[in-house]
C-alpha cells in the first residue's frame, strides 16, 4: 500500500482540499559518505529523532568505498542501515544506492543530506512537512544561493544561472537552489528516481521529477559553514563543465523531439536561403555562377532533413526509455513487498 492510500485510509480527504495527516510513516535520512570520519559523529547527533507526523526514524549511510573509520563510527553512533559501494562510484551512484536500499527497507519518506554537516538536521523537519501533508513528493532545502555568504560571487552568479535552465527544462518553477543535495522525497517519487551520471544526481533528478509530472516544492534552509573543500569537484571550471554536460544530457534526453526538429527546422531554414537565391538568378538568366549557393543551400537542407529524422528517432527512444523506467519501478515495488514479506 503505498504512502497516498495509507494516508487516505489513515483520515481521509477533507472535502474543501485540507491536507492528508498521516500516520505510521516511516521517515529513512541517508548520508552518502566518502572518508567522513571526522564529521559524521556531529551530523548524526544532530538528525532529529522524533518529528511530527512520523512514526519511525532511521539513519542510513551509504559508504562510497571510504578508507577511513566511516563505517565504524556510523555503527557506534546508532546508524540503522549501512550500504558499502565495492570501491568509490561517485556521488550520483551511492546516492542512487542509499534510494534502493530505503525504498526496500519500507521508507514512506527519504531524506538525503550531506556527511560533511553542511545542512543542520532541524531543518529535517521542515523537508518532510510537505510530503506528510500531501502537498508535495519532493522537497528542496533552498540555501538561497544568490545571496548565500558561503559561495563566492562567481559561484551565486553560475548557481543562480544554472537554476533558470533548470527550471525551464524541469518545467518546475518553485525551485531556486537546483543543485542542493538537502532533499525530501516521497515513496512514490523515490521508486522513479533513476540517476544515471557518476558526477551528481541533483540537476538530473530534479529534471526527471519535472519530467514526470511530480510536484516539487522548496523550503529556506540556512548552511553551517564548511568544513572541507568540496571533494566532487576540484575547481569552479570543473564543476562548470560537469554541469553542463548534465544539463545537456538531461535537455536531449527529455526533450529530444523538440531539441532536433527545431534545429533540423532551422538548418532547412537556412539552407533554403542560398537556394532561393540561386532560383533567383536562374529565372533572369544569370544563374550561371552562382552554382556555389545551390551547393551551400542542398548541404544545409540535406543536414536538416538528418537532424529531422533524428528528432522522431530520439522521441521513440525516449518513448521506450519511459517505458523502461515504468517497468523499473514496478519491479522497485515487487522487490520491496518481497522483502517486507520475508520480515
Amino acid at each position: 500500500m503505498s504512502f497516498i492510500d495509507r494516508s487516505i485510509e489513515a483520515e481521509g480527504l477533507a472535502a474543501d482540499g485540507a491536507y492528508l495527516r498521516a500516520t505510521g510513516l516511516k521517515l529513512v535520512i541517508q548520508l552518502p559518505c566518502y572518508n567522513e570520519e571526522a564529521t559524521l559523529a556531529r551530523v548524526l547527533d544532530d538528525l532529529p529523532r522524533e518529528i511530527d507526523g512520523i512514526e519511525t526514524v532511521e539513519f542510513q549511510i551509504i559508504d562510497d568505498g571510504s578508507s577511513d573509520r566511516t563505517v565504524e563510527v556510523a555503527l557506534a553512533n546508532g546508524v540503522h542501515h549501512i550500504v558499502r559501494n565495492r570501491g568509490n562510484k561517485g556521488l550520483a551512484r551511492t546516492f542512487q544506492a542509499g534510494i534502493n536500499n530505503a525504498i526496500a527497507e519500507g521508507a514512506d519518506i527519504i531524506v538525503n543530506t550531506d556527511g560533511d554537516h553542511q545542512y543542520p538536521g532541524r531543518y529535517i523537519a521542515d523537508l518532510v512537512r510537505p510530503i506528510v501533508e500531501g502537498r508535495a513528493d519532493v522537497v528542496v532545502g533552498d540555501r538561497n544561493p544568490g545571496v548565500n555568504p558561503e559561495f563566492s560571487g562567481l559561484k551565486r552568479f553560475l548557481l543562480r544561472f544554472g537554476t533558470r535552465v533548470v527550471r525551464h527544462l524541469s518545467g518546475v518553477e518553485s525551485v531556486s537552489d537546483a543543485v542542493s543535495g538537502f532533499r525530501a522525497y516521497s515513496r512514490a517519487a523515490a521508486l522513479k528516481i533513476n540517476a544515471m551520471t557518476k558526477f551528481s544526481y541533483t540537476t538530473e533528478t530534479l529534471i526527471h521529477a519535472g519530467q514526470s509530472g511530480l510536484t516539487v516544492l522548496s523550503v529556506p534552509v540556512e548552511t553551517n559553514s564548511a568544513t572541507r573543500p568540496s571533494r566532487l569537484f576540484t575547481s569552479m571550471s570543473a564543476f562548470l563543465r560537469m554541469q553542463v554536460a548534465t544539463i545537456l544530457r538531461s535537455f536531449f534526453m527529455y526533450r529530444s523531439l523538440s531539441a532536433f526538429l527545431s534545429l533540423g527546422l532551422a538548418m532547412t531554414a537556412i539552407g533554403l536561403v542560398p537556394i532561393l537565391r540561386f532560383v533567383w538568378f536562374y529565372a533572369i538568366g544569370e544563374g550561371e555562377g552562382h552554382v556555389q549557393s545551390l551547393i551551400i543551400g542542398s548541404l544545409f537542407v540535406s543536414v536538416g532533413y538528418i537532424t529531422a529524422v533524428i528528432a522522431f528517432l530520439s522521441d521513440a527512444i525516449a518513448t521506450n526509455r519511459r517505458l523502461t523506467e515504468e517497468c523499473l519501478e514496478r519491479l522497485r515495488k515487487i522487490d520491496a513487498d518481497r522483502r517486507r514479506t520475508r520480515r
